[in-house]
């Protein structure tokens, strides 16, 4: 039982990273940039809705709403302040930016909350399921943060090929400026494609911290790079790719802890990804991309 339940653990986490994956892939299939602020969105969400359960008495699932539409805000804000300018400057002069915009909101973060850790409630109204006479347990939490990222994986899906929207982001990917010839409005499809990525990041943030109910300001610094670490995975700029991913790569997470060493599970997760790009560069699901010349 100890192996279907760490499996089990493995799949839960995985989707927490799977969900904030698609949030760095959507961002880099669209406009090619590498958001490495998505991770401080994830604390930004949990403390929304930590505040609004416990200081204002909101409910639950309603203070989930209002983390979505404040880190939707939160989304828009960075792209239009700190991404957009520089969407013709070099890749590294983004990479800085989004550190420094990092360093921004954990900075914030730590003069608004404090430093003291805020022990999170679970947002699963409902109790854990014990199969075979109590010897495996499956939490609520686990239950509710896969059925939500399959979800949210069918529905950007379905967003993507049919929506009028998602068909846009689609064309801005291809081309910009064949997109903005046709007379898409690339600034504003680049705005949503934030938008949705920060409202995703706002759910995983809730997720993660109802199964890890600890909250500080550096709270999504490690998940957010092993997020990133899952779109890589899974084949970056591929949306089943960001799911498969992040799955896989919660899996070898908790095998790791369970069967190796607890302090080297994050150096295993990092040396699996180094062996899969050096055999496949694009990722898992990824494709190669030929530009002509």
């Amino acid at each position: 039982m100890t192996f279907i339940s760490n499996l089990i653990n493995g799949i839960s986490l995985g989707s927490i990273y799977a969900i904030i994956a698609l949030g760095y892939t959507m961002v880099y299939g669209i406009s090619k940039m590498l958001n490495f602020a998505h991770g401080d969105v994830i604390m930004v969400g949990a403390y929304v809705s930590y505040i609004c359960t416990t200081s204002a008495g909101i409910p639950p699932i309603l203070s989930v709403v209002i983390a979505m539409a404040v880190c939707t805000v939160l989304g828009i804000l960075i792209e239009g302040l700190a991404y957009r300018p520089l969407r013709k400057a070099s890749s590294l002069a983004v990479l800085i930016t989004a550190i420094g915009v990092s360093y921004f909101l954990q900075n914030s973060a730590l003069l608004i909350w404090g430093s003291n850790p805020k022990t999170f409630s679970s947002i699963v109204p409902f109790d854990s399921i014990a199969l075979f006479d109590g010897k495996l347990i499956i939490t609520a939490e686990s239950i509710v943060t896969v059925a939500i990222c399959i979800i949210i994986m069918i529905g950007l899906n379905l967003f993507t090929k049919n929506g009028k929207m998602g068909k846009a982001m689609r064309a801005v990917s291809e081309d910009k400026d064949a997109a903005q010839l046709m007379g898409i409005n690339t600034n504003f499809t680049i705005s949503m494609t934030f938008a949705i990525g920060s409202a995703l990041a706002a759910v995983a943030g809730v997720l993660l911290c109802s199964a890890y109910p600890v909250l500080i300001p550096t709270t999504g610094s490690m998940p957010g790079i092993k997020a990133f670490t899952a779109a890589v995975f899974g084949g970056i700029g591929s949306i089943p790719g960001a799911m498969l991913g992040g799955i896989l790569l919660g899996i070898i997470e908790i095998f790791g802890k369970s069967y190796i060493s607890t302090a080297l599970s994050d150096a295993i997760v990092f040396a699996v990804l180094i062996i899969v790009l050096l055999l496949k560069p694009t990722g898992l699901l990824g494709k190669k991309i030929n530009e002509k010349v």
